[in-house]
């Protein structure tokens, strides 16, 4: 999700901004979908881009580039 705004940005479990995450995916210091597997989160991701406007190509491109690269999933390669 890009974040431009404070209130796009999770918080930790101090209620302190974390520059990392977006709301939708980190809040009081937790990962909202612990346990969900990167592809599983693309694909999360891809659905909830698509029904907010953005094409489903475009949603696409960005969950697939971007998620791999955030901390989180660093390391982690998605499935083909």
């Amino acid at each position: 999700m890009p974040m431009h705004h404070l209130s796009d940005f999770g918080t930790n479990k101090d209620d302190t901004i974390n520059m990392d995450y977006c709301h939708f995916c980190f809040l009081k210091g937790k990962f909202i979908d612990h346990g969900i597997s990167l592809e599983q989160k693309i694909e999360k991701n891809i659905g909830i881009a698509h029904e907010a406007g953005m094409t489903l190509e475009e949603a696409i491109l960005l969950a697939r580039e971007t998620l791999p690269t955030l901390k989180r999933w660093k390391g982690l390669k998605p499935m083909a």
